[in-house]
């Protein structure tokens, strides 16, 4: 076999590529397990996607090459949404990409920009695609490191200058993906402001924008001054529609980097299937009547999750967004080896806080994707495996 490409060896273990299997073992051996590890919620799609999605199939047509164009339909009632949820307008063919979910477009999108030299800065803890794409565009990561005392915000101006000037991809993702933050709208536009002066793509992921509580409402980076000159943002079914295995997202900006993005997927891809298309429009087409009851349900089961973890004797903040809880481990309690015992010795499974990166030790992620009941089961396990950790540690 040829050697592997220096680029490939640079990529980590995916934090999320392992657990299947275990998982498999533990339950095959009797154990009970309660997952609360992906993002992938325990709820049913809207009725009209699926409703539509069985219709589709059986449509000949929507079951050739979609190519880049796809469902035009598809195209169209993105361009609606965007106008009805932010009130920005952007044209259905020259400023909008379908996605085989987002994550794929994320990744995809670097490999035109990411080159030996350039730097994309990535928020660590993270989203695994943000490095994934500059490591394998042959670029070099520059890794920012989320902590409470900057209220889990990327700050430029603690960049070196020298990385910010061979910068060409700052990643954001709020409501945030492990922390569960959220920036406020002088913070964005602080961001904007160096993007546009430093020449830098702002690739905005907005996978959770409709997760949200507490009448907090998440912004898109387009309702920023200035924002339509740097940025790329990208939506995804998976959350808000209960939809992750549909695979089924887009990607809006200007047209100089839209057509980018699917010029690049012209040699990765022939689009999405467009009977999933279809069953796309159906669900943003249900969005006022199926996303408020859907939220309902989050927030009781983060509601539970904040109360039931803090019974068992960890710190965590009440998120105003997402469906994660970041939860906080004692000093000296390595977040690997709590969620590899919590999975071996309780049969829970969590998300350390290293697995996506350094930026993240000291913490630990949990899903509130389950019953309230089962949350609560996995927090008094949770706090039983803490306090043996403890009892162990003050024999010492």
């Amino acid at each position: 076999m040829p050697p592997f490409a220096s680029r490939f060896a640079t990529l980590p273990e995916y934090p999320l590529a392992r657990i299947p299997q275990k998982k498999r073992e533990l339950i095959e051996r009797g154990v009970d397990v309660i997952d609360l590890g992906a993002g992938d919620a325990d709820l049913d799609p809207p009725r009209a996607a699926v409703e539509r999605m069985a219709t589709a199939i059986r449509e000949p047509t929507l079951g050739r090459y979609g190519f880049g164009m796809g469902y035009v339909p598809y195209r169209e009632a993105v361009s609606a949404w965007m106008q009805r949820r932010f009130g920005v307008r952007f044209d259905p063919m020259t400023e909008i990409v379908p996605l085989i979910g987002s994550k794929e477009g994320i990744s995809h999108l670097a490999l035109a920009y990411m080159e030996a030299g350039a730097v994309g800065i990535i928020p660590e803890p993270g989203y695994n695609s943000y490095q994934g794409g500059t490591l394998l565009g042959g670029g070099e990561p520059y890794r920012y490191a989320l902590r409470p005392r900057t209220n889990f915000l990327v700050e430029l101006d603690e960049i070196p200058a020298d990385v910010l000037r061979r910068t060409r991809i700052l990643y954001l993702n709020y409501p945030n993906n492990p922390t569960a933050a959220v920036a406020p709208v002088e913070y964005l536009e602080r961001v904007v402001r160096v993007c546009r002066e430093r020449d830098i793509l702002l690739v905005y992921d907005n996978a959770y924008s409709e997760l949200a509580f507490d009448g907090y409402v998440p912004p898109s980076i387009f309702e920023i001054e200035g924002a339509r000159e740097v940025a790329i943002e990208f939506h995804s079914l998976s959350k808000t529609y209960n939809m992750t295995g549909w695979r089924c997202g887009w990607a809006v900006s200007r047209p100089e980097v839209a057509s980018t993005l699917a010029k690049v997927k012209s040699f990765v891809d022939t689009g999405q299937f467009m009977a999933i298309q279809a069953a796309g429009v159906a669900a943003l087409n249900s969005w006022s009547e199926f996303v408020p009851g859907n939220v309902a349900v989050f927030k009781e089961r983060r509601d539970a999750a904040v109360a039931a973890f803090r019974r068992a004797g960890f710190e965590c903040d009440v998120p105003c967004a997402t469906m994660y809880l970041w939860i906080r481990l004692p000093d000296g309690v390595p977040s690997a080896l709590f969620a590899d015992r919590l999975l071996e010795e309780e049969g829970v499974v969590v998300m350390a806080g290293s697995s996506f990166g350094r930026g993240g030790e000291g913490f630990f992620r949990i899903s509130f994707i389950t019953s309230p009941q089962r949350i609560a089961e996995a927090a008094q396990r949770a706090g039983r495996l803490l306090t043996s950790m403890a009892a162990v540690e003050a024999t010492r």
